[in-house]
């Protein structure tokens, strides 16, 4: 008897005692990436193009080619740059820079083209970003409508999120529009 006493007060104590506030969650934290400020580097291709590019990317030329990367070793991303001749074929070009611009249209949430145009260096072109999980989240085309046209598609070595990929594109955007901005075409 006295053992069942002793278990219902030890029941009982317990109820009475552990009713306190209910535990809850933390709230969820924001990542908060701080990208150093952009320093610039000169760069150029002998009788094509210069430009200026952030110091915190390693440029590799492609032999035989007027390929260029931009590699972004700490975010994983490498900004591809592509040069053409124009030789009569402006539209075949400029059609090919959309046509692979809205091959993403398929994956993507929307597609904003946002035109650029630099009349003293004569640099005219589209900036795209294209919002959603694709392989590349900014492309762009500058050309002097003459004899030079370059293209840039900026890709991230990860699984395309957009919704986590979001800064680093928001940091990249600034390098790509700069770019655009000190593009510069070399004479022939």
């Amino acid at each position: 008897m006295l053992k069942i006493r002793f278990i219902t007060f030890l029941l009982f104590s317990s109820i009475l005692f552990s009713c306190e506030e209910d535990t809850l969650p933390k709230p969820s934290a924001f990542l908060r990436l701080e990208y150093p400020e952009a320093t610039h580097n000169f760069f150029q291709k002998r009788g094509r193009f210069s430009f200026f590019y952030n110091s915190n990317a390693i440029v590799v030329e492609k032999r035989n080619r007027d390929w260029i990367d931009l590699k972004y070793p700490s975010l994983k991303a490498t900004l591809v740059l592509t040069y053409s001749p124009v030789k009569k074929n402006l539209r075949a070009l400029l059609q090919d820079a959309e046509k692979l611009t809205f091959k993403h249209a398929i994956k993507a949430d929307d597609i904003q083209a946002v035109p650029y145009e630099n009349t003293t260096n004569k640099v005219y072109g589209k900036m795209y970003e294209v919002y959603g999980n694709t392989a590349t989240q900014i492309q762009f085309h500058a050309t002097d409508s003459v004899a030079n046209f370059i293209t840039g598609a900026l890709y991230f070595y990860a699984r395309p999120n957009y919704d986590s990929l979001y800064p680093a594109v928001a940091h990249l955007r600034k390098d790509i529009i700069h770019l655009m901005e000190t593009l510069v075409w070399e004479k022939r």
